[in-house]
C-alpha cells in the first residue's frame, strides 16, 4: 500500500500565466448547437414584440431565451430536467431584482443585492456543476434587471414574459430528443474513443487522465440517458472497448492490443446518425454491463435521488472549496461595482458582472479569463462603435443585428473566450437600445470603463480572499483515493465478488482518479498555500492504475503479461 500522507510544506507563491492565454483553440465539436438554439430561442419573442411595437420588453424575454445555452452535453432527459431548473432558477434571480429595483432606487443598496446575488449563484453553479455558461448569464440579466426602472405592479406581468420565453427555449433545446434520442449519449462514447486513442497513441499522464475523464463522462451520460435502447447497449459495448483501451495501454507504458486508428474509426462512425459500430465485444463486457445496469437501476430508486441532493447540500456546506470562490465573488462584485459608482460611470451594474465572470477554480485561471475579458471587452466597444449606425436604422434592423452577434457569440467563444467577448460586448450594448437610444460616445466609454475596473477588483478580491481550502480538497482525495484503491483490492482477492462489485469498485476508483488529478490541478493555480505534494500525487496515481489494470484482469478485460507491469 503507497503512501500517502501528505506532509506540511512552506507556502509557495506561483507565477500567473501570460503566454498562450489569447491563443485560439478549435472550435467545440458542438459549437453549433448552443449558438442556433439561442437564436432560435431568441428570434420569435423578438420578432413577436416587434410585430407588436413592444421591444421595450426584450430585456425580460431575453433573460428566458439565455435558457437555451445550457445543458448542451447532457443526455436530452436529464437536459430536460436541468433546464427547467435553469428557468426557474433564473425566474427566482429575476425576480428578487425586478422587487428590489422596484422599492429603492439606492445605488448603494442595487450594488450591494447585485453581489449578493452573483456570490449565490456562482455557489450554486459550481454546487450543481451546471457546466458552461455557468453563472455569469444569470449574473449578466439579474444585474441588469437591478438597474431598470420598476414598478411593482409591472413585476408580474415581466417575470411571466420571461417564463413564457423560458418554456420556449426549453422547447427549443430538448426538442431534438424526437429525432435524434441518443444524440449525446453518441458524442459522449466518441469522446471517449478518441481520447482511447490518443492514450494508445501516446501514453502519458495528461493523456491518460483525459481519456480517463471522457470515459467516465461517457458512462455518466448512458446512465443519466434512461432505459436501455439497442443504441445505448451499443454504445455501453464500445466504451468498454475504450476502457479496455485504456486498461491495456496502463500495464507498461506501452500500446499492447489497442489499436488507435482501430478506436477513432468506431469514434467517427458513432458521431453520425447511421448504425453504431459494432465490433465484436471486448472481453468481460457482459459482466461489466451486468455492474452498468444495476447502478442503473439504483440510480432510479428514490435513495439515488436523495444521495444526489446531499452531495449539493455537501457542496454548500462550512469547509467546501466552493465557498472561498463564492466569497471571493461576492468581495469582487462589490468592490466593483462601487469603484464604478464612485467613478461616475452610469451603468456600475456593468464592473459587477465583469467582476463575476473573472472567477474560475482558482487563481491562475482567473488571472487568464481577466486578461481574455479585458482584450475581448475592449475590442468589442469598437466593433459596437462600428455596427451602432447600421443598428439605428430601424427596429427590425436592430433585432437582427443582436441574433447575428448572439450566434456569433457562441460560434466564436469556444476558440477562446476574449473572442467570444469581441461579439458578447457589442450585443449587450446593442440590448439597451431597445430601450431608447444613448450616446454612442457614452455607452462605449462607460462600458470600456468598467470592464478595467471589473477586471481589476476582480483580480484584487481573488488575490486577497485566499483558497487554501484547494490544498484540503487534495488531502481529501488522496485519502478517497487510497480508500477506493484498497477497497478495490479487496474486490479482486474475494473469490466470491461477482461482476457487479468488481465493477462498481473499479468505477469508484476511475472517479476517485480523476478527481485527484483535477484536484491537483486547481490547487497548483492558487497562491499562498503549501507546494503541493507532489511525489505523493503522483505514487498515488501510480497505484491507481497498477490496481486498475489488476481489476479489469479479474473481470476478464485484459490479461496482463507474466512480467513486472507496474506504470
Amino acid at each position: 500500500m503507497s503512501d500517502t500522507h501528505v506532509r506540511p510544506r512552506k507556502s509557495s507563491v506561483r507565477r500567473l500565466p501570460v503566454a498562450g492565454v489569447l491563443r485560439l483553440n478549435s472550435p467545440a465539436e458542438i459549437w453549433y448547437k448552443p449558438a442556433l438554439s439561442v437564436v432560435v430561442a431568441s428570434a420569435v419573442p423578438n420578432l413577436l414584440l416587434y410585430s407588436l411595437g413592444r421591444l421595450d420588453l426584450v430585456m425580460y424575454t431575453m433573460a428566458g431565451s439565455l435558457c437555451a445555452l445550457y445543458g448542451h452535453n447532457l443526455p436530452y432527459a436529464r437536459r430536460a430536467r436541468t433546464l427547467v431548473r435553469v428557468v426557474l432558477g433564473m425566474a427566482a434571480g429575476l425576480a428578487v431584482s425586478l422587487v428590489t429595483a422596484s422599492l429603492t432606487g439606492s445605488t448603494a443598496v442595487l450594488i450591494a443585492v447585485g453581489a449578493l446575488l452573483a456570490a449565490v449563484q456562482k455557489a450554486l453553479c459550481d454546487a450543481t456543476r451546471i457546466g458552461p455558461p455557468g453563472n455569469v448569464i444569470f449574473a449578466f440579466v439579474t444585474s441588469a434587471a437591478l438597474f431598470a426602472p420598476q414598478r411593482t405592479g409591472q413585476v408580474p406581468g415581466h417575470l411571466a414574459l420571461m417564463l413564457a420565453a423560458g418554456a420556449f427555449a426549453w422547447l427549443v433545446t430538448a426538442g431534438p430528443a424526437l429525432w435524434h434520442r441518443e444524440g449525446p449519449e453518441r458524442l459522449a462514447t466518441a469522446r471517449a474513443l478518441d481520447g482511447a486513442a490518443a492514450y494508445a497513441a501516446a501514453p502519458g499522464a495528461r493523456t491518460r487522465h483525459a481519456a480517463a475523464a471522457a470515459i467516465q463522462g461517457a458512462w455518466q451520460a448512458l446512465l443519466l440517458a434512461g432505459r436501455p435502447t439497442p443504441v445505448r447497449r451499443g454504445l455501453e459495448r464500445l466504451v468498454v472497448h475504450a476502457e479496455r483501451a485504456l486498461a491495456v495501454t496502463a500495464v507498461d507504458g506501452r500500446v499492447r492490443g489497442a489499436d488507435p486508428d482501430e478506436l477513432r474509426g468506431w469514434a467517427a462512425g458513432t458521431r453520425g446518425r447511421g448504425p453504431v459500430p459494432d465490433p465484436p465485444s471486448a472481453p468481460g463486457t457482459t459482466e461489466q454491463l451486468f455492474g452498468i445496469d444495476a447502478e442503473r437501476a439504483g440510480r432510479r430508486m428514490r435513495r439515488g435521488r436523495q444521495e444526489a441532493r446531499r452531495g449539493m447540500l455537501g457542496a454548500l456546506a462550512p469547509g467546501s472549496p466552493v465557498l472561498p470562490i463564492a466569497l471571493r465573488t461576492l468581495t469582487g462584485c462589490a468592490l466593483a461595482g462601487y469603484a464604478s459608482w464612485a467613478l461616475g460611470v452610469g451603468h456600475p451594474y456593468w464592473a459587477l458582472v465583469t467582476a463575476a465572470s473573472v472567477y474560475q477554480p482558482n487563481l491562475s485561471l482567473s488571472w487568464s479569463r481577466g486578461l481574455q475579458r479585458t482584450v475581448g471587452n475592449l475590442l468589442g466597444v469598437l466593433v459596437f462603435a462600428a455596427v451602432i449606425p447600421l443598428a439605428r436604422v430601424g427596429p427590425l434592423v436592430l433585432v437582427l443585428c443582436v441574433l447575428c452577434l448572439n450566434f456569433a457569440a457562441e460560434a466564436l467563444i469556444t476558440r477562446n473566450y476574449w473572442l467570444g467577448s469581441v461579439a458578447v460586448t457589442p450585443m449587450a450594448l446593442l440590448v439597451l437600445e431597445f430601450g431608447g437610444a444613448q450616446p454612442a460616445g457614452v455607452l462605449v466609454t462607460d462600458r470600456a470603463l468598467d470592464t478595467v475596473v471589473g477586471v481589476a477588483a476582480g483580480l484584487l478580491a481573488a488575490v486577497a480572499v485566499t483558497n487554501r481550502r484547494a490544498g484540503g480538497r487534495v488531502e481529501r482525495a488522496l485519502s478517497a483515493t487510497e480508500a477506493a484503491r484498497a477497497g478495490a483490492e479487496r474486490a479482486v482477492a474475494d473469490p466470491a465478488a461477482d461482476g457487479r462489485a468488481l465493477e462498481a469498485a473499479r468505477r469508484r476508483l476511475t472517479a476517485a482518479l480523476v478527481e485527484l488529478r483535477d484536484a491537483g490541478d486547481v490547487a497548483s493555480g492558487e497562491w499562498w498555500q503549501r507546494a503541493l505534494p507532489e511525489e505523493e500525487l503522483l505514487a498515488a496515481e501510480q497505484a491507481g492504475h497498477r490496481t486498475l489494470a489488476t481489476t479489469a484482469q479479474r473481470q476478464g478485460l485484459i490479461t496482463l503479461p507474466q512480467a513486472n507491469g507496474a506504470v
